[in-house]
């Protein structure tokens, strides 16, 4: 069974990792998380053992692949759903020179129909719903009926959820950075697209940075994806939860820092780093007083003392905000 798409954490390398994915659930009970991209290399090779490793409160949780040979993606698809992840997307989006030179990611818009017998070879693996993560094209292809024919290709190959960054991908002197800003927003096409495919599932992504941006968006659109105005300020994610139709949630800042605090805690326990743990909160009390020193409290004092949870509670008064009046 599908997803509710409705709302979800853009996937994001060296970003939405474990920790990150935690700390945004404590938020949202409802938002779709993603995991950040892993190759089928990495996967099929790597001797680590914590690559589809994940907190159980994480789902509903996507995994999302980077690959274009068939069959190692469908040994990977496997692997997912063993490891119980609820949807496995394919990244058809990112732009890199690296991911391209592994023939997977935007590179692959060009080749509609290996995506498809991807598609294909994936879903015969596995019972877990096949999802694609595109752009609207590549350099000078980039028309809506390239963009078209490629979901059309999809589609009859059995894809039923497509989100779509809104942009193009420039291949070559551009960097990914840049590719998520340069080229224009056209949100016309996936618009189109739901006009014209009305029985898939269409998320938009790309520049949505406020919840009337979102609900723009949802009057045509299954669901958006958001990535870095959520990491910038994580509590946008409650915002848009509590504006978007889901159960209104009740707890302010401090509940979801102290929860994330006894998370650490744990983490630290089983050997994580103080220092990768508190990357994803430091846009926590972004827009109160104090929270430039908060953050810089953090990085600084983090790296210098790997295993001390106090770390987070001396931040924490640094901040000016009472949780009685703002949450």
């Amino acid at each position: 069974m599908s997803l509710n798409h409705r709302l979800s954490v853009a996937p994001m390398l060296d970003w939405t990792d474990r920790h990150c994915r935690y700390f945004h659930r404590l938020i949202s009970p409802n938002i779709v998380l993603y995991t950040e991209m892993l190759t089928t290399g990495a996967l099929l090779n790597s001797e680590r053992t914590d690559l589809l490793a994940y907190d159980q409160s994480e789902h509903p949780l996507v995994i999302q692949l980077g690959g274009s040979n068939p069959e190692e993606l469908a040994v990977c698809a496997k692997m997912a759903e063993d490891a119980g992840f609820d949807e496995i997307n394919i990244n058809i989006g990112c732009p890199s020179d690296r991911v391209q030179s592994g023939r997977f990611g935007a590179c692959l818009m060009r080749e509609p129909e290996l995506v498809a017998e991807c598609v294909k070879k994936m879903q015969q693996a596995v019972s877990i719903p096949i999802t694609l993560k595109t752009r609207i094209g590549v350099d000078d292809e980039a028309d809506y009926d390239f963009f078209k024919r490629f979901v059309t290709i999809n589609r009859d190959a059995g894809c039923e959820t497509f989100i779509v960054h809104a942009r193009k991908a420039l291949l070559k002197g551009l960097s990914p950075k840049q590719n998520r800003t340069i080229p224009p927003l056209l949100y016309h096409f996936p618009e189109q697209l739901k006009a014209d495919f009305p029985d898939l599932t269409v998320v938009v992504n790309g520049g949505i940075d406020t919840v009337q941006k979102a609900q723009n968006h949802l009057q045509y659109a299954d669901g958006v994806m958001i990535g870095r105005a959520f990491w910038n300020a994580p509590w946008l994610i409650r915002d848009m939860h509590n504006a978007l139709g889901f159960q209104p949630q009740q707890t302010n800042h401090d509940d979801i820092l102290y929860a994330y605090q006894d998370y650490c805690a744990r983490m630290l326990t089983q050997g994580a780093n103080l220092h990768w743990l508190i990357r994803p909160i430091l846009g926590l009390f972004h827009g109160f007083p104090g929270s430039k020193k908060w953050k810089s409290y953090l990085v600084t004092e983090a790296p210098k003392r790997k295993n001390d949870i106090r770390v987070l509670s001396e931040a924490r008064t640094l901040i000016n905000y009472v949780s009685e009046n703002r949450s």
